[in-house]
């Protein structure tokens, strides 16, 4: 069947380790767009910090971000589906969390363009510090309204937010990650997303129904679209079940060897080259534009699990 709607993964996928949106990748993008195919921004980023790239692109298909948890139009901000973490849990996670010292995020505002909340950040979490200056640039004259610092996140907390987040070194994190699993147990979903070269990890705390590939289903649903016309491409374990739910899945060069070992089976699924390497469009042009294209060395689009 041919391919419908193209879901792409932001951060290690369609940008590369400048979080740049290259040249080649863009065309192939509107190539596919030319032909039909509709194209879906996923990622773990919240809607406000996806939000410019979606309306520069001109999309229309709703950004599904915060890791499929919410859905909104980037024009409108029609919210299309919202799967908020309950307050009890989120107030557990955040106790989990205080005990290990870690700093927390919190992603609130699902009706308009989101707000992040924090009350404290360590001095050598130098990633979170840097993510936020970030996120202040970007946004401009609206950073006041999209990132905001209060007395205590332990009193903010007194509805159900988008998710929490948590960021540090990977050993850390992968500490803490255990030890929410281990006390919360079935009540959150926590995804996971590492960059091994910068030992750095984002630990995405959510309902426990939420994932990239619940809110794939949700808009290949939404646009009459069947699974077997659909593609996804990423590169991390938040992709993981985008990736299990295409009829067409693309792990980017650049993923971990632990993540190729979990989708080698996966019959569906194919490897491309890295971010840096324009593996996205590498791969739109092998499985949608239907041309011949190669790339020299490892990562080449022919390669395979």
């Amino acid at each position: 069947m041919p391919i419908r709607l193209l879901a792409l993964d932001l951060d290690g996928t369609l940008l590369n380790s400048r979080g740049e949106l290259s040249e080649r990748n863009l065309e192939a993008i509107n190539g596919a767009r030319t032909l039909g195919v509709r194209v879906a921004l996923v990622t773990g980023r919240r809607f406000r910090d996806v939000r410019p790239l979606a309306l520069e692109l001109g999309l229309d298909v709703p950004v599904i971000s915060h890791n499929g948890a919410l859905t909104k139009h980037a024009r409108t901000l029609e919210t299309v589906s919202v799967a908020l973490l309950p307050l009890e849990a989120a107030r557990e996670v955040l106790r989990v969390g205080r005990s290990t010292g870690a700093d927390a995020l919190v992603s609130d505002d699902p009706e308009g363009a989101g707000v992040l909340v924090y009350d404290h950040m360590s001095d050598n979490n130098a990633a979170l510090a840097k993510y936020i200056a970030w996120s202040r640039r970007i946004h401009g004259d609206e950073a006041e309204e999209a990132i905001r610092r209060v007395e205590s996140l332990e009193i903010y907390l007194n509805h159900a937010p988008v998710h929490i987040t948590f960021s540090g070194q990977m050993a850390r994190m992968k500490s803490l990650e255990e030890r929410l699993q281990s006390e919360l147990a079935c009540s959150v979903k926590i995804l996971g997303t590492f960059y091994p070269k910068m030992d750095f990890a984002l630990l995405d705390v959510l309902h426990p129904e939420v994932s990239k590939g619940v809110g794939v289903r949700a808009a290949a649903h939404e646009q009459g679209i069947e699974r077997e016309e659909v593609m996804a491409i990423g590169d991390n374990f938040n992709d993981l079940e985008m990736l299990e739910y295409a009829g067409t899945s693309v792990l980017m060069g650049n993923a971990e060897d632990s993540l190729r070992e979990q989708l080698k089976n996966l019959a569906c699924c194919h490897a491309t080259a890295t971010n840096d390497e324009d593996g996205v469009a590498l791969a739109i042009e092998k499985f949608i534009l239907m041309r011949v294209s190669s790339v020299g060395g490892q990562g080449s689009e022919e390669e395979r699990f």
